[in-house]
């Protein structure tokens, strides 16, 4: 008898992450980072339950002002990659985000979004950053009023790789009202075209691109970081 399992170990999870509250996010300070989330921001790496090494590290934090999520890739090797017709060809982070953390829905609402940030080799230290916010297949309805231009973005080549930092304020994820619900539906996959995708949950044999139901949930919690 075969001891592979009929499906993945992560379909059988559906994770609540905490999300501390991060004051002064984002940053000013023109020495450091956008956001620089601490240790304990840091999302656990799902990819360890289906026996993947991780490359890709995801901390998230919160304030009344905004979401900041903050990738960091590591033991890369090559050149950034750029796919102008394809996100998901290229290096970067693709995130989605239910400001209702509805649960028992399989199409995208008007309170789903889904955002691509592609890295853009940009001299020697520093990285641009191609942000859109793009339809969801079979969504039912689509956010209204979404200010994509206003998310902050920062990137910089590490030395075996790359962080990106992006901070969503209120007016570019339709819903997003901590004083009314802070519970996120949350899902994300880090590209990688020579190393392939690195999922926070389930991987592309599930529909995680177009149903919430399976996405994770992000908990905007108290607790500083």
């Amino acid at each position: 008898m075969s001891s592979k399992t009929l499906l993945p170990p992560a379909f059988w999870f559906r994770f609540n992450f905490e999300c501390p509250r991060i004051p002064g996010i984002p940053r000013t300070n023109k020495k450091g980072g956008l956001l620089d989330l601490p240790e304990s921001c840091r999302l656990p790496a799902t990819a360890l339950l289906e026996g993947q090494k991780p490359w890709a590290e995801i901390r998230a934090g919160w304030n009344p002002g905004g979401l900041g999520i903050q990738v960091t890739s590591t033991g890369k090797s090559g050149p950034i990659i750029r796919d102008e017709e394809l996100p998901e060809g290229s290096d970067g982070v693709q995130i989605w985000i239910d400001t209702r953390d509805t649960r028992d829905i399989h199409r995208a609402s008007r309170f789903c979004h889904r955002y691509s940030a592609v890295l853009v080799p940009s001299g020697k230290s520093f990285l641009g950053v191609e942000l859109r916010h793009r339809e969801i297949h079979r969504a039912a309805t689509e956010p209204t009023g979404v200010r994509a231009d206003k998310v902050q973005t920062n990137a910089v080549k590490t030395d075996d790789g790359w962080r990106l930092e992006l901070f969503f304020p209120p007016e570019t994820l339709h819903g997003f009202d901590p004083d009314v619900n802070r519970k996120l539906g949350f899902y994300a996959m880090a590209t990688d075209p020579l190393r392939g995708d690195q999922h926070l949950g389930v991987g592309r044999d599930f529909p995680v691109t177009e149903d919430p139901s399976l996405w994770n949930t992000l908990e905007m919690v108290d607790r500083l970081g």
